[in-house]
């Protein structure tokens, strides 16, 4: 059996290494070359500083013009802030639009199509009701 083993290049006698190499590094993991404290990180800034507010105007065919304000974030290198606003869809119940109580079950929506100055311009985009005015038009099946 020895020259079997001598043969083969195995000896019990000799021990083999089976563990893997005690390297723990996982590739491409940051080494932390400055030691510096855990979690130090940037400060917590504000995202509300660095926002503007805009205000959004109705088309004409409704009696009150000015429906509400909008957030955007502010103009910096090439994010311009009116990209951000053109094409968002705003929701506005009809009642405060025309002054009429009796409509307020209609939501109309507004999509924001220009911008001058602080002031969004907008045109009619669609009409919804409310859901406890959908609820109580649709009868219920008593079987």
């Amino acid at each position: 059996q020895d020259a079997c083993d001598k043969k083969h290049g195995s000896d019990p006698r000799e021990k083999r290494n089976t563990r893997a190499p005690k390297n723990n590094m996982a590739v491409g993991k940051n080494k932390r070359l400055s030691k510096g404290k855990k979690g130090k990180g940037k400060k917590a800034v504000d995202p509300f500083t660095k926002k503007d507010w805009y205000d959004i105007k109705a088309p004409s065919v409704f009696q009150t013009r000015n429906v509400g304000k909008t957030l955007v974030t502010r103009s910096s290198g090439m994010r311009v802030a009116t990209d951000f606003l053109k094409g968002r869809i705003v929701e506005a119940n009809l009642a405060d639009l025309n002054k009429d109580e009796d409509q307020n079950y209609r939501k109309i929506r507004l999509q924001l199509l220009d911008v001058s100055g602080k002031a969004c311009l907008s045109n009619f985009y669609g009409m919804d009701m409310t859901t406890d005015k959908l609820r109580s038009l649709v009868k219920k099946w008593q079987v």
